[in-house]
């Protein structure tokens, strides 16, 4: 052997195993059954993919056990045939149920990622485990990394067969459920393949370790044979539905409240890559319950949007600021001081204008109550890309009141106007972001403004992140989520605005080791530290926090944890109990751990612990869940928080408990009942919340949901409730 060509021969493995990858598509006139078996005959004339590569805890090499994939479309849908080799045929499937997202990537599964335009900004979702159960979600960028929001919900069919050391997948996507540019024949395309068994996962286009494997700045292509189909003339989807129920308030003594409302979504594809969203009178009430969290701050909590009519092309309008100061939250509309509000319509147009061009329109009218202004909401933005992966961003949002109550408390109107640049390289490492935003508001006031600017580097070994805003005090979004601006004095029980300054810092280092008898994938410190300061640039709050992260090879996981915080209460303010902390200077310590069971198994779960100082008293915190799953059908896990806060005897100790079960069985891989019970002394209520499903048709579902509230204390009822709702996909 000729040891000189050696350096030559590994140089050009690399280059074959790092260059972007490209799958040819070709149309096809005969009949595919989307039944999991690759019978049909065009699947042995059809390209299949290159060998799939490493991509986790490892990005070097071919995957050990290889995938297939092959692809072919007609005039009403993409069709994808997967076969997914493996030593055995002991899967781990932790659910049947659709759209979990942390259960499809600890399952294992098989994914396809579109990206239409090739913009490498936002793309497409599709996933199926080992058991079925379908996973689809919108992938957006934000700042350095790719995300999926698992709540967006479309129609699509898939099916799965199962052989020997191998099981095979059929999808068939229509392209009505998709947005494109019928003139672009070059889409960004990759595939991801979870491997459980082994805790490994593998792609068709190499993705470096420090991404995940969606990241959309790292796909191959699929190269069209002609041009996609255009959208047909008239492509309309409705999904009406019908629903009914009876409720009683049992501590107003009131009889039963009996209710019956008929409803509206419309789906029109105004082009293939434009959509026209429609909402009459929508019914939000199958949703899931948000899991319950005990707050120890003097702000409010942030909840994710999960209501479908908000949620297609929604980082069109929710990726302006930050994760805690936002412009525009939808979850704001609809909502008065807790209590749902109805929506009596809304209309939202969103895609992209042009290759480069993506635009978004709503307007959503909420009705009048006996206590509340019916309110207009109309939002509008756009995103402009530069160069390879660069965006200018602008956002508009109007809340109008459209009627007067005795209630006159609100403004007349809130206006936010919000101009940002995102910044990102080509390889992914470098990105960042510099905003400008302005609020609109009746009289004439100051501080209305809010700067911001960010700096992340992400590699395989490093994360860094690098942030500071201004928030003016007179910033107001009421159609927004900035939780800082507004604080309660509680001497003089009146809010307060004050603006401040936010500096923060995160730094990670990983050490992989690469040594295979390691019985880690990665180990290191993480530093993360935010300054929050008044508008004299004196302290009003920090945060600092040192940890130390294990990740091990058979998916447990350590965490080792010192946090210092400083606060100076501007006022009086409530924390614990019904006795207001004292305004002025607290310095507190903790240290703490946490450590997470291999989820694979029949039992796991996870244990945390925290102990310190808490402003002028002590906390301790316990955090407890244990899991017991019974693949694939059933999953049952049980949640404990403890907060032991005790304080001097001016003040009220307190201890609070946070207590929640879920039960998770799937009949099937479209009948599901799922239960929900939470005790939260906090909030002094016990709540029951039980959820049956049966997607009888793609999209048309079957809803029993009942509803109860209690308190603790002696078990008295507050209210309870029963809904059944029909939803059919016309």
């Amino acid at each position: 052997m000729n040891f000189k060509l050696v350096p030559i021969v590994l140089l050009l493995l690399s280059l074959h195993l790092n260059a972007q990858r490209q799958l040819n598509l070709k149309k096809i006139d005969s009949k595919i059954t989307i039944d999991g078996i690759l019978d049909e005959a065009v699947w042995l004339r059809s390209e299949k993919t290159a060998p799939f590569l490493n991509q986790w805890p490892k990005d070097t090499g071919e995957a050990d056990s290889q995938t297939e994939v092959r692809m072919a479309y007609d005039d009403a849908f993409l069709y994808v045939a997967i076969s997914c080799h493996e030593k055995n045929n002991q899967h781990v499937i932790r659910t049947l149920k659709r759209d979990q997202d942390d259960e499809h990537f600890g399952s294992d599964g098989i994914a396809l990622v579109l990206d239409p335009f090739n913009q490498k900004t936002n793309g497409f979702f599709f996933g199926v485990n080992a058991g079925g159960a379908q996973f689809e979600g919108l992938i957006s960028v934000e700042g350095n990394e790719s995300y999926i929001n698992e709540n967006w919900d479309n129609k699509w069919f898939s099916e799965i067969s199962l052989g020997d050391n191998v099981w095979y997948v059929e999808m068939a996507i229509p392209f009505r459920t998709l947005r494109y540019d019928s003139s672009i024949t070059v889409w960004g395309l990759n595939f991801v393949r979870n491997d459980m068994k082994n805790n490994y996962f593998s792609s068709w286009n190499r993705v470096p370790l420090n991404l995940n494997t969606i990241n959309l700045g790292y796909t191959g292509e699929l190269l069209w044979d002609s041009n996609p189909p255009k959208a047909k003339k008239g492509n309309i989807n409705l999904l009406p539905y019908l629903a009914g129920g009876v409720s009683k308030d049992h501590e107003l003594q009131s009889a039963e409240d009996y209710s019956f409302d008929v409803g509206l979504d419309a789906k029109l594809a105004v082009s293939s890559s434009l959509n026209l969203d429609l909402t009459l009178n929508p019914d939000f009430s199958t949703v899931d319950v948000d899991q319950q969290i005990t707050n120890l701050t003097r702000f409010a909590l942030f909840f994710p949007e999960r209501r479908g009519f908000f949620l297609e092309n929604s980082d069109l309008f929710t990726s302006f600021g930050k994760e805690d100061i936002n412009p525009f939250f939808s979850r704001r509309i609809g909502l008065a001081n807790g209590q749902p509000i109805p929506i009596q319509y809304g209309a939202r147009i969103s895609g992209n204008l042009s290759n480069k061009l993506r635009v978004g329109v709503m307007d959503v009218q909420t009705a009048k109550t006996d206590n509340v202004n019916a309110q207009n909401y109309f939002v509008s933005s756009f995103s402009q890309r530069f160069g390879k992966r660069s965006t200018m961003d602008a956002l508009f949002v109007n809340r109008q009141r459209t009627t007067q109550t005795s209630d006159s408390t609100q403004a007349a109107y809130n206006r936010v106007m919000a101009l940002e640049y995102n910044f990102l390289d080509v390889t992914g490492k470098w990105s960042a972001n510099l905003g400008m935003h302005k609020s609109i508001n009746p009289g004439e006031l100051d501080e209305e403004s809010y700067y911001t600017a960010t700096v992340r580097f992400n590699n395989k070994n490093i994360l860094t992140r690098l942030s500071g805003d201004r928030v003016g005090e007179n910033y107001i979004t009421d159609v927004g989520f900035v939780p800082r601006l507004d604080n309660f004095d509680a001497e003089n029980e009146v809010f307060v605005k004050l603006g401040y300054y936010q500096l923060s810092h995160l730094f990670v280092y990983n050490f992989l080791p690469d040594n295979e008898t390691s019985k880690y994938n990665l180990h290191g410190p993480r530093v993360s530290t935010r300054v929050f300061l008044n508008m004299d640039g004196s302290l009003n709050s920090s945060f600092a926090g040192l940890f130390y992260f294990f990740d091990f090879k058979n998916q447990n996981a350590l965490e080792l944890s010192y946090v210092n915080e400083k606060n100076d209460l501007p006022f009086d303010s409530f924390i614990v109990g019904n006795v207001p902390f004292p305004k002025g200077y607290y310095s507190y310590d903790r240290v703490g751990f946490w450590y997470r069971l291999d989820p694979r198994k029949l039992f796991s779960g996870s244990l945390g612990a925290e102990y310190g100082s808490f402003y002028s008293g002590n906390r301790l915190y316990i955090e407890a869940e244990t899991n017991i799953r019974f693949q694939p059908w059933g999953n049952f896990m049980l949640r404990y928080n403890f907060n032991d806060v005790q304080l001097p005897s001016n003040l009220d100790s307190d201890q609070l408990h946070l207590f929640g079960f879920t039960s998770e069985i799937s009949f099937s891989n479209t009948m599901f009942w799922t239960t929900f019970l939470q005790y939260n002394t906090q909030q002094d209520n016990i709540n029951i919340n039980s959820r049956f499903q049966w997607r009888f048709l793609p999209m048309s579902d079957f809803f029993v949901v009942y509803t109860e509230n209690y308190y603790p204390e002696n078990l008295a009822i507050k209210n309870r409730g029963i809904l059944v709702k029909l939803t059919y996909w016309l």
